[in-house]
Parts: C-alpha cells; sequence; structure tokens
C-alpha cells in the first residue's frame, strides 16, 4: 500500500469516526450536545483535524443524513421484499418507515427535521436520499392508482408517514393507537 493510500484510509476512517461519535452523541443526548469541541474531545482529535473534515456542524449533520438514507432504503426494502401483495408490502413499508424514524430519532431528525445542507428533490440531491425516495416509490406506485402520478403519491403518502413518525414522538398522539393509525393509512389513503 503506498503512503497515499494509507493516508487516503485513515482519512475515511476518522471521518467514519467523526459521523459515528455524532450519532452516538446525538442518540444519547440530542443535537445540541454535539458540538465541534465535544466532537473533537470524544475522537481524541484537534478541533482542525475535524475542520479539515467537515466544515463544522452543518456538514456532519448532513453525512448523518446520508448514512441514515441508506440505512432507511435498505430497512424499507427488506420489509417490503418479505411481504406478500400489495396491501402487505404497503404495511410492511409503513411499519419499517415508523419503526426507523422511533428507532433512531437522531438519525432521523438528521435526515428530515435539522438543516445538514442537503438538496432534496432537485437536481443536485445525492443518490442517498434519491434512493431512501426510490425505495418508497417502488412499493406505492403499484397502488398510487389510476389517474395518479406515482411520484405525487409517494410524497403525499410520506408527508403522512413523517406526520404520524413526528406527532407520536412529540407525544401529541397516542402511542397505543399506532397499529390502528397504520391500518387506516394502508386502507383508505393506499386503498389496499
Amino acid at each position: 500500500m503506498s503512503v497515499k493510500e494509507r493516508k487516503e484510509r485513515e482519512r475515511a476512517d476518522r471521518e467514519r469516526l467523526i459521523v459515528a461519535t455524532a450519532r452516538e452523541l446525538a442518540e444519547q443526548q440530542g443535537w445540541d450536545a454535539v458540538t465541534t469541541r465535544r466532537l473533537a474531545e470524544r475522537i481524541e482529535y484537534s478541533q482542525p483535524v475535524l475542520y479539515s473534515h467537515f466544515r463544522g456542524k452543518r456538514e456532519i449533520i448532513g453525512a448523518v443524513a446520508l448514512e441514515g438514507a441508506t440505512e432507511m432504503a435498505a430497512a424499507l426494502r427488506a420489509a417490503t421484499s418479505a411481504a406478500d401483495g400489495p396491501r402487505e408490502r404497503v404495511a410492511a413499508l409503513t411499519r419499517a418507515y415508523l419503526d426507523f424514524a422511533e428507532g433512531k430519532p437522531a438519525v432521523y431528525d438528521a435526515m428530515f427535521r435539522l438543516d445538514g445542507g442537503l438538496a432534496f428533490a432537485q437536481e443536485d440531491t445525492p443518490e442517498p436520499l434519491k434512493d431512501a425516495f426510490a425505495a418508497l416509490l417502488e412499493c406505492l406506485a403499484e397502488v398510487a392508482g389510476d389517474g395518479v402520478h406515482p411520484g405525487l403519491f409517494t410524497e403525499t403518502f410520506w408527508a403522512a408517514l413523517h406526520g404520524l413518525a413526528t406527532l407520536t414522538r412529540a407525544g401529541r398522539l397516542p402511542p397505543e393507537d399506532a397499529g390502528p393509525r397504520v391500518e387506516l393509512l394502508v386502507d383508505r389513503l393506499a386503498m389496499v
């Protein structure tokens, strides 16, 4: 291995460490606790080293969001591939999405609530975000209905999922009704 290859590998390792540490700290204490100073202390590198990878917290949030989008796409595809039939796939997708949001709240916030400097629904949208949307679209396009644009239907369904995830987490919706909400969403909005 050349010196250049070793340095590139070490740089990639440091970057992964920064992102993993930010995720861990955010999951434990919330995103307000994630500062460049605290990250530098936890990873045992100076702040200038951290800034050589990311210009600041916003870019770190963006890196976490991209990782999260990749993880979410995989979780959605795994859930829907194990389901048989359109209704079962939509129900599995819905549960997988809500489980992801509940199980990884800091990552979910990085993806959809915080400013990570990422473009959504534009030409320059990063591939992991496009792929996460594609994972939704792959399942929902088959139930969009005649004359309904599959992308528009997917956006609307996603908005409903995001609303359920956000309102449940904020304590605005009783958690004991999560199952009936999923059934209602699948039966009425997806009409399957």
